[in-house]
């Protein structure tokens, strides 16, 4: 049950004193309160939401990394998202949004019961678009990635995932999978902290939104490397990215480079193959993947992979748009 709210009208007003500054935003029948405050020398950014129907006020679940400064200033973007500017750091490090009705924020809502708001980091600029390879297990899709990554390795940049199962001879921790605890997984996942995570084989397997993030912040573009159930959280989720399922010739063909790796018990290539079999069906699920590649032939599956890659652009924010928000009359250091 909601805190009852004083009778008073809001709309995009700055409020600061000593120890904080809060931001209101008004969106139809409710109104966002965005605020960082110092509470016995412990830095907070709360959130609140006040309905203006039942004059209540609700602490919504807050997911995402959220900025680290205290200093900001907030603006309506659209029904969706308020831009979060940071004073104080450098541009291409000011910008956040704060998600509040996004797809991912409405699943989220969903599956918590309640009131939920997201943070993701901005980009300046125009950024091509994230790259999301799925593909049953033995299809080829990591050695496609390799050659992608060798060929291009200034443009491209593979987002490391999280998993809880054991390491394999030659994986190494930070570069195959960042390998950690389940409990230490679970409770990341419950704070937020991943962009989609799924249960494949009795392990975790995740991608953490701080990977990807890492990937863009050296300017390049990212590309996950993840399963039907992850490719189907992205794709609920606010990142727009090319969605590219790999394929094997037959069933058959599959079976047999699933054997040749020699890495698994005969259990653990049944039950490969069983989630293979949904993996293929799922593929065909409508909206969910832009592209479908067959894996007959190694290069040329390579030379289709990096056409769809070769036109693919994803508009952010430009810096005109950015400096004709109202926001920045807050920042005349970057005027």
């Amino acid at each position: 049950m909601g805190e009852e709210a004083p009778e008073f009208r809001v709309d995009n007003i700055t409020l600061e004193s000593k120890d904080c500054e809060q931001n209101a935003i008004d969106l139809g029948n409710k109104t966002y309160v965005i605020g960082r405050s110092d509470d016995d020398s412990k830095s907070s950014f709360g959130i609140k939401i006040l309905d203006k129907q039942t004059q209540t006020w609700v602490v919504p679940t807050v997911l995402g990394a959220q900025p680290p400064t205290k200093s900001h200033s907030a603006i309506l973007i659209n029904d969706e998202k308020i831009l979060v500017l940071e004073k104080g750091v450098s541009l291409n490090d000011s910008i956040w949004f704060l998600e509040i009705d996004t797809p991912f924020v409405k699943q989220q809502r969903k599956i918590k019961g309640g009131e939920v708001v997201s943070w993701s980091k901005g980009v300046l600029g125009v950024a091509e678009k994230p790259v999301v390879i799925s593909g049953p297990s033995g299809v080829g899709k990591g050695t496609l990635i390799a050659k992608l990554m060798k060929e291009y390795p200034s443009k491209f940049g593979f987002s490391v995932s999280h998993t809880t199962r054991s390491p394999r001879v030659k994986e190494t921790d930070g570069v195959h999978y960042h390998f950690t605890g389940r409990s230490k997984m679970e409770q990341d996942i419950s704070e937020g902290k991943f962009l989609e995570f799924a249960h494949v084989h009795g392990n975790l397997y995740g991608t953490s939104i701080e990977a990807v993030e890492s990937v863009t912040d050296e300017g390049k573009r990212c590309i996950l490397d993840i399963d039907v159930q992850g490719a189907r959280s992205v794709r609920a989720s606010s990142i727009e990215a090319i969605f590219i399922f790999v394929c094997p010739p037959s069933f058959e063909e599959l079976e047999k480079r699933l054997r040749a790796r020699g890495t698994e018990t005969e259990e653990q290539i049944q039950k490969r193959l069983r989630n293979a079999r949904a993996e293929l069906d799922q593929s065909n699920s409508p909206g969910l993947f832009d592209h479908l590649l067959v894996n007959d032939d190694l290069e040329t599956c390579y030379e289709n992979l990096k056409v769809v890659n070769s036109d693919n652009w994803l508009y952010k924010i430009s810096l005109p748009e950015l400096f004709e928000c109202k926001a920045l009359l807050c920042f005349p250091s970057l005027l």
